[in-house]
């Protein structure tokens, strides 16, 4: 597999899961979120993480492009800009994993404090209903006198 479909492959991934989570293709979604915007804030969430994690994808070929011409133009030891670029390509994956991993997270329903979660069925259903109690019969508050208070 090549380096450059192993990197595409991401959002590649990313995009299928937002297609399966809304039941359409992203340029439809695109549209129903464009067409109601308040509809589902979840959504246009979503579609804007997304649209950084496709910035982030571009930024990162276009640094691994970069790092690959540098090498192919001096054979050898790295040498210091090559490994600038090397720091540039690595902060790129670093980039467009950590907007991969935000996309993720607002798709998961089940993920802790997760507002823009899907709505869908609930995390409880299928279980049997809760036990009904009651509260705890407290005794009545007695007085107790206070020292020093005036009476």
């Amino acid at each position: 597999m090549s380096q450059e479909l192993e990197s595409d492959d991401v959002v590649g991934v990313i995009t299928r899961q937002i297609e399966a989570r809304y039941g359409m293709t992203l340029d439809k979604l695109r549209a129903a979120v464009t067409a109601a915007p308040g509809a589902d804030p979840g959504a246009a969430t979503v579609l804007r993480w997304c649209g950084h994690l496709t910035d982030a994808q571009e930024a990162l070929t276009r640094a691994e492009d970069a790092l690959v011409a540098e090498l192919g133009s001096t054979p050898g030891e790295l040498d210091d800009p090559a490994l600038a670029l090397a720091h540039q390509v690595n902060a790129a994956v670093s980039v467009r994993d950590g907007r991969a991993m935000v996309v993720r997270y607002l798709l998961d329903g089940n993920a802790p404090g997760n507002r823009t979660a899907w709505s869908g069925p609930s995390r409880t259903a299928g279980l049997a209903p809760a036990i009904r109690t009651t509260p705890v019969a407290r005794p009545a508050a007695t007085t107790v006198p206070v020292r020093g208070a005036v009476r």
